[in-house]
């Protein structure tokens, strides 16, 4: 099920697409700061952040795949919609919450 606009508190697929390329651009401007930064190998700090941002990279990733599969904003563990609220705030959320702290 894909987002649309013909259902009240649906994200349209553009408004989507838009979030994902804004959180995406935000992760590998990251990744180029620390490149430059010269963030050193062995500062476990820096190393553990810097995975953690290519963590959320495939994260979204996997958002455009589902968005294009028409399974976006589709919980996979209940099949509820999630919520508009939080797909604003994380756009790559995978699930809803209660299925996430479940996971968790």
């Amino acid at each position: 099920m894909s987002p649309d606009t013909t259902r009240p508190g649906r994200m349209t697929a553009d408004e989507a697409r838009l979030r994902l390329e804004r959180e995406r651009d935000t992760r590998l401007a990251e990744l180029q700061a620390a490149a430059k930064g010269g963030w050193a190998a062995d500062d476990h700090v820096l190393v553990v952040q810097k995975e953690t941002v290519k963590r959320v990279l495939e994260e979204i990733e996997a958002a455009f795949r589902r968005l294009e599969e028409g399974s976006y904003g589709v919980c996979p563990g209940c099949g509820a919609v999630i919520p508009v609220e939080r797909l604003e705030i994380l756009p790559y959320a995978r699930c809803c919450v209660p299925c996430g702290r479940r996971a968790a």
